[in-house]
């Protein structure tokens, strides 16, 4: 999963670089937002951390799926490529984390709740910011 989402952020930092788009200037507070989350929910037991995973790649295909709604005009057929080709691994990873036992970490419902609820605003905010 490490070694796709490196990947991932790859490509989309090289099509910002080219296409010349402002990213969002709260990608810094995101990234050490990321890191405390993960190492929060780690601190929990592998179930928690699998719980954040699914959590957190639920709320991004969902994402991911509403950016292809948008692009279904076919007005930019290889950033619709790539975020298909993404969101299916976001779907791999989340598959992945409950078939891991995401949903036996304590207070499952609770925890993803919070954390997709969490993962909704940091969207709405970095299309703003």
């Amino acid at each position: 999963m490490a070694a796709q989402e490196a990947g991932h952020r790859e490509k989309f930092d090289r099509l910002i670089a080219e296409r010349r788009v402002r990213p969002t200037a709260l990608q810094p507070v995101w990234s050490v937002a990321g890191y405390a989350l993960g190492a929060a929910t780690a601190l929990l037991g592998p179930e928690a951390a699998m719980a954040c995973t699914a959590a957190i790649e639920t709320e991004i295909d969902r994402h991911y799926t509403q950016q292809l709604e948008e692009l279904s005009d076919g007005s930019d057929p290889e950033l619709a490529a790539l975020v298909e080709e993404f969101r299916d691994d976001e779907r791999e990873h989340r598959d992945a984390a409950l078939a891991a036992g995401a949903e036996r970490a304590p207070a499952y419902p609770l925890l993803s709740g919070a954390i997709r609820l969490g993962c909704r605003m940091a969207i709405r905010l970095s299309e703003r910011i």
